[in-house]
């Protein structure tokens, strides 16, 4: 639907909805003030932001634009031509922290950074530290491996929320200079334009859409489009891998590097978005079901292969080798929210919680300082970690360092993705945070909940209209079977019965400050198998509670690994918070054995005997003594000693 005078304009955050833009739900405004989520907020407000600048400063990403700009004397430093992407993505987190920090430090180096990008610009606009130091200068010459266009889109992204956050333009001049050297080079034959290309990295796609969106200017729009339908007509060679061997009007299924696939596809639902193409639109809709039925993992996670950091098959979800890089968890919000936005239905939210508190949470340590740039779900007894950017251990930086910064501005834009508002001034809550939601103007709400360890979400108006109705409307998890709902004033609620369609509780009425609803979601810990069409957790299942997807880790379970560990689902699970472990956590407790695995011989595998007619064993070991399993959120894996973990844990 078409924006009316009814709707508020978007508020400040990624996502700043045209004045035209076609679409169910635009972003409503809340605020975080307590809570699991305020709590990773501040460890990235108070930790992981400010050593920025001084990891950018040791990695050599500041002195590349110095070098650029002639105030410096050395050599580039970094193995990548895209390095100058950790800077603007640090530039993003630090812009959407700017508003909630008290004192001038962080401004302080955001100023100084952003002086230094202006002076590294070209007078023509153009601005990559690797061409411009050891390429002579070319331009827009290895579109396939230079990511340019990938650099210039992280620029936009970073300049667009210091201009939305401060007012300021010193960082918005940069990059409208660089969006209108793009603009003058590339376009389709005839249009005059040099170029007719697209970047080996999508990305520069969706922030040339919110440029337009910044900016009012029509023609960023345009580009952005023209970039999205040139992918998939052999520009680039025709290859999968970077999403030029099908047009995404036409494809069926996501394909090839995970993270360019989504931040590619993102940009085609900005575009269904503010030019109501309906083709597009369609398109969007058919990828994501086919992602997230064929090629999502249970974390969230995306990415099946190291080689390539691509999709694999459908149902190829492997354990130990899922790659499910950090920003690919990242990609996947920012393209689930469009949707969301776009469709109003609700189970684009659904995956969005998935993969906010597993998924993406796994990727940044509990202290803010270590990061895992892949997510495995196992890690075998005796595993040997090759390092760098592919360890399944912590690391301080990566030498593609492209994760860390990615984390720290989704954290520190969170609150943008929670809530939304409608056409009829209806409030609509896709995350539960404590905290304040604010919709159409004059409908505020207070929300108090320990979720995720707790159900009960307590929502009470604060502030409404008193000459309308309005619907409060509450996402009930795709997980959740056990949904109870109390209304009126404390004392005195009630229970109400209300049905919950395509995932969401709609309350309508005329509602008055102190007006209260509790929501109560059954958080009782559950099995999880897969469809038994992937093959790598055949036979097993995974622990869940609520939102949170759960594992072993070796450092819980003394006296051998993991890899013999058999789960007894006929005992029941049990749960036990920790406020002692992990920052506090709640546990779940269940009944196993560990298996007595007879020793090896020289070749690892044996006959099985089917001359009986009856079925082969499904497990060659002898029972085993019993063991109780102590399983911690995935989020929270890879905080204390290295050892072994595992998410799917056989039964047999």
């Amino acid at each position: 639907m078409s924006r009316t005078s009814s709707v508020p304009p978007t508020p400040v955050g990624p996502v700043r909805l045209g004045p035209d833009a076609r679409v169910a739900l635009r972003p409503a405004v809340v605020g975080i003030d307590a809570g699991f989520w305020l709590d990773r907020r501040e460890v990235n407000a108070r930790t992981s932001i400010p050593q920025g600048p001084e990891l950018l400063e040791s990695a050599g990403n500041l002195h590349n634009l110095r070098l650029a700009a002639g105030t410096a004397e050395g050599e580039f430093q970094g193995a990548y031509p895209f390095v100058d992407t950790d800077v603007y993505k640090w530039l993003e987190a630090a812009a959407w922290q700017l508003p909630q920090e008290a004192d001038g430090d962080l401004a302080g180096h955001v100023g100084r950074i952003i002086d230094l990008v202006a002076a590294a610009q070209q007078p023509d606009g153009y601005l990559n530290t690797w061409f411009q130091l050891t390429k002579g200068g070319e331009q827009y010459q290895d579109l396939r491996w230079g990511h340019e266009l990938y650099c210039a889109g992280h620029l936009i992204q970073a300049a667009v929320a210091h201009h939305r956050t401060t007012g300021r333009p010193e960082l918005l001049d940069v990059a409208r200079k660089f969006a209108d050297q793009i603009d003058s080079v590339f376009g389709l034959p005839g249009s005059g334009r040099a170029i007719d290309g697209i970047d080996g990295h999508p990305e520069v796609e969706t922030a040339l859409v919110e440029l337009y969106r910044e900016t009012g200017e029509r023609r960023y729009l345009d580009l952005a489009a023209y970039f999205v339908d040139r992918h998939g007509h052999g520009l680039l060679g025709g290859e999968a891998y970077c999403q030029d061997r099908v047009p995404v009007r036409e494809a069926t299924n996501v394909e090839g590097h995970a993270v360019r696939q989504l931040y590619l596809l993102a940009a085609a639902a900005d575009l269904a978005t503010e030019t109501g193409d309906d083709e597009l639109r369609t398109a969007s809709e058919r990828l994501w079901q086919a992602m997230t039925t064929t090629k999502t993992h249970v974390t969230g996670g995306l990415g099946a292969h190291h080689d390539e950091e691509d999709f694999g098959d459908p149902y190829e979800l492997p354990n130990e080798r899922a790659y499910c890089e950090t920003c690919a968890a990242i990609a996947s919000v920012q393209w689930s929210w469009r949707m969301a936005l776009l469709t109003g239905e609700a189970r684009y939210s659904d995956l969005i919680e998935r993969t906010l508190y597993n998924g993406f949470l796994a990727g940044v340590s509990l202290d803010g300082e270590h990061w895992l740039y892949v997510n495995p779900l196992q890690v075998r007894d005796g595993h040997t970690d090759p390092g760098g950017d592919q360890s399944a251990r912590r690391t301080r930086w990566f030498r593609c360092a492209c994760c860390p910064p990615n984390v720290m501005r989704l954290l520190a834009s969170l609150e943008h993705y929670l809530a939304s508002t409608d056409a009829d001034g209806g409030l609509q809550v896709h995350q539960y945070v404590n905290g304040r939601y604010t919709g159409a103007p004059g409908v505020t709400v207070r929300c108090e909940t320990e979720y995720p360890w707790h159900g009960t979400i307590a929502l009470t108006v604060e502030e409404t209209p008193a000459d309308r109705p309005w619907t409060l409307s509450l996402r009930v998890p795709q997980w959740c079977g056990d949904v109870r709902v109390r209304c009126g004033k404390e004392p005195g609620e009630e229970s109400y019965e209300a049905p919950v369609v395509d995932g969401w509780l709609r309350l309508e009425r005329t509602w008055a400050p102190g007006d209260r609803v509790v929501l109560e979601l059954g958080l009782e810990p559950r099995l999880t198998a897969a469809d038994p069409r992937v093959d790598s957790v055949r036979g097993c299942v995974a622990i869940e509670r609520g939102p949170l997807v759960y594992c072993l880790e070796q450092v819980d379970h003394p006296g051998g690994g993991l890899d013999d560990i058999v789960l007894d689902t006929t005992r029941p699970l049990a749960v036990k918070h920790r406020p002692d472990l992990l920052g506090g956590v709640t546990t779940v407790v269940a009944a196993g054995r560990r298996r007595h695995i007879p020793e090896a011989g020289w070749w690892p595998y044996s006959p099985v005997d089917t001359s009986s007619g009856s079925r082969p064993p499904t497990d060659s070991s002898t029972p085993g003594e019993p063991v109780e399993l102590t399983a911690i959120p995935y989020y929270a894996w890879a905080n204390r000693e290295d050892g072994s973990m595992r998410v799917w844990l056989p039964t047999s």
